[in-house]
């Protein structure tokens, strides 16, 4: 399995009126994790675009048990639990800075060729890249 982590902290912004993160910024805070996973293995959303290249969001769930709150250091824990295929799969935990799990979450993501507008397999460099991460 793959993993990775990501800090943010809440800007005053990304809150609601009861001081908490507002639930519609989770989806950001997701993307932010899985674009720095990705740099963490040595790739980039950009690389893929500018190999024609383009991985929309197929599907996105949340789950919340405790509120974030405006300043607060988060820590989100990225994971891939399978080889990525024509679609892959990322799954989130978001802890405060006491280590509090405040909710968990998942997107699946599709391979597209930007010129055919079709599905296609996982890139090979990425599946290079996360080889060791799921040795058998």
């Amino acid at each position: 399995m793959f993993h990775s982590q990501t800090q943010i902290r809440v800007r005053y912004a990304e809150t609601d009126q009861m001081g908490y993160v507002y639930y519609g910024n989770y989806a950001q805070y997701y993307e932010v994790a899985r674009v720095e996973a990705l740099r963490q293995v040595g790739l980039t959303y950009k690389m893929f675009e500018e190999s024609g290249l383009m991985m929309p969001v197929l599907y996105l769930s949340c789950k919340y048990f405790k509120p974030a709150r405006y300043d607060d250091l988060l820590t989100i824990k990225t994971m891939i639990k399978e080889k990525p295929n024509v679609r892959v799969h990322f799954f989130y935990e978001v802890y405060n800075e006491q280590g509090i799990l405040l909710g968990t979450g998942e997107t699946t993501l599709v391979f597209i060729d930007m010129k055919t507008n079709r599905p296609v397999k996982c890139p090979q460099i990425l599946a290079d890249k996360l080889a060791s991460s799921f040795v058998e």
